[in-house]
């Protein structure tokens, strides 16, 4: 009756169904000298679990400063900084210079088309000036 008993809770253990008490007697049933021949195999395991539960670990463990990568990160990212700065200036500078050549380009058209405006009117006074000598040369 209890082999029986034990099979089935064997069943239940593999298929991850058994409670905490019912895996108690699996262990006491292991654990003992009267182990069915068909469930030898499973002796090992539940030993296993036994010996490896009353294991420790004694070394000790040393951890190592890490001081030397917050001054490596520090300067890293004060050398990123640094370089976006400067870029950051030349983009700036570069930005000034084609807003003031843009500018200097707009004064330049309206300095000339007042030019040209100036220009046609010295020209239409040449040929009124023309026409007024030709007209005076006649009345003489």
């Amino acid at each position: 009756m209890e082999l029986v008993n034990i099979e089935k809770l064997l069943e239940k253990y593999l298929d991850a169904e058994t409670t905490i008490a019912e895996e108690n007697k699996l262990k006491a049933y292991f654990s003992g000298d009267h182990v069915a021949p068909h469930l030898e195999e499973y002796r090992s395991l539940f030993g296993y679990f036994t010996a490896s539960k009353n294991e420790r670990f004694t070394k000790t463990i040393q951890l190592k400063s890490q001081n030397w990568n917050w001054k490596w990160l520090s300067v890293a990212a004060s050398v990123v900084l640094l370089v976006s700065v400067y870029t950051g200036y030349q983009n700036n500078q570069q930005e000034k210079s084609e807003k003031i050549y843009n500018e200097t380009q707009m004064a330049f058209n309206i300095l000339s088309a007042n030019l040209n405006k100036g220009t046609a009117a010295i020209s239409e006074l040449q040929e009124f000036e023309t026409t007024t000598n030709k007209i005076l040369k006649q009345l003489k």
